[in-house]
């Protein structure tokens, strides 16, 4: 059974906001953090995870990522804050 991942990335001051969708997170943050892939992320110095959810159904995952980006910002910042009020990089706790 395969797992899936919606996650939201932000930049260090928290101005940025990407959400993505994957199904290995691990390395996709890494090539996110590495800058692997041009584009916004990268632009933008968008690596740090503040906001995953999983499925084990991909559409369910692709799904919430259209809704999740269909969202105001501020309904979106509301969402991290009832898991990770503080913004952290929840990456930085794994081994």
């Amino acid at each position: 059974m395969n797992n899936y991942y919606v996650y939201i990335l932000s930049n260090w001051n928290g101005n940025v906001l990407y959400i993505g969708v994957t199904n290995d997170l691990k390395r996709r943050l890494y090539e996110h953090k590495n800058k692997i892939t041009e584009g916004f992320t990268q632009k933008y110095n968008v690596n740090k995870l503040v906001y995953f959810e999983t499925t084990s159904d991909v559409n369910i995952a692709i799904n919430r990522e259209k809704q999740l980006k269909g969202w105001k910002r501020e309904k979106k910042n509301r969402l991290i804050e009832s898991v990770n009020p503080k913004w952290i990089d929840i990456s930085e706790t794994w081994e």
